[in-house]
């Protein structure tokens, strides 16, 4: 990889998924932490800011979930890559983790070979999304590289996956985005999720914004427009 190595920090309470995923993501280049529980991956990550967590999200002390969500409410972690390594197969524990704001998950039994396309993938992403342009409709400006929005100059506090919700939509104000292009731009082909997450991020950015400039098309999708 070019340039400074991006930062991984990883937290799971078997020391062998440690090792394992540390080893083989130290291939690809990264710099790895690690951290053995959730009080633990709380503290490095303050000490660390790193570029990506991965989250096991039954830890002791501190579970996955409870991480992200006390990391998601500092300014300081919004746009921090949270990926999610959970055991739990039904589909309401996934929904659950990606509306605190994980970026992904990966299922156990991990495969070193998936969770690294994963990795690399959601750099990818954000690389892109970096090269974006400001976007300034009315009173609203949308600030891709800073991930920041104002209001009459006022700023608005977005956790990561609602800012690139209102990015999308923004972008082509008028336009009718369809649930699953929502889905596949923000989330991603490989991530499954439900109309709920669509439903429930909608509601924060309206929440926030306090601006009535989404419009919900039912049975096909959302558009800006104020």
């Amino acid at each position: 990889m070019e340039g400074k190595a991006k930062q991984i920090l990883i937290a799971d309470d078997e020391a062998d998924i440690l090792e394992i995923v540390g080893y083989n993501l130290s291939k690809e280049g990264y710099e790895i932490y690690t951290a053995k529980d959730g009080n633990e991956a709380l503290e490095k990550a303050k000490q660390l800011n790193p570029d990506l967590i991965i989250l096991d999200i039954m830890m002791p002390k501190k579970t996955g979930v409870e991480v992200c969500q006390i990391l998601r409410s500092q300014p300081a972690f919004q746009d921090t890559l949270i990926i999610f390594l959970t055991a739990l197969s039904d589909e309401s524990s996934h929904i659950k983790g990606l509306e605190t704001g994980a970026d992904d998950y990966v299922s156990k039994p991990i495969s070193p070979k998936v969770l690294n396309s994963r990795v690399n993938a959601l750099f990818r992403r954000v690389s892109n999304k970096e090269t974006g342009k400001t976007i300034t409709v009315g009173n609203i400006l949308i600030d891709p590289v800073k991930f920041l929005v104002t209001i009459n100059g006022d700023e608005i506090i977005l956790a990561k996956k609602e800012f690139e919700l209102l990015y999308l939509l923004a972008s082509r104000p008028g336009r009718v985005f369809l649930r699953n292009e929502i889905l596949s731009q923000v989330w991603g082909n490989d991530v499954i999720v439900g109309d709920r997450t669509i439903d429930v991020h909608i509601r924060k950015v309206r929440q926030k914004l306090g601006v009535d400039c989404i419009t919900t098309v039912k049975g096909v999708g959302y558009k800006f427009e104020l």
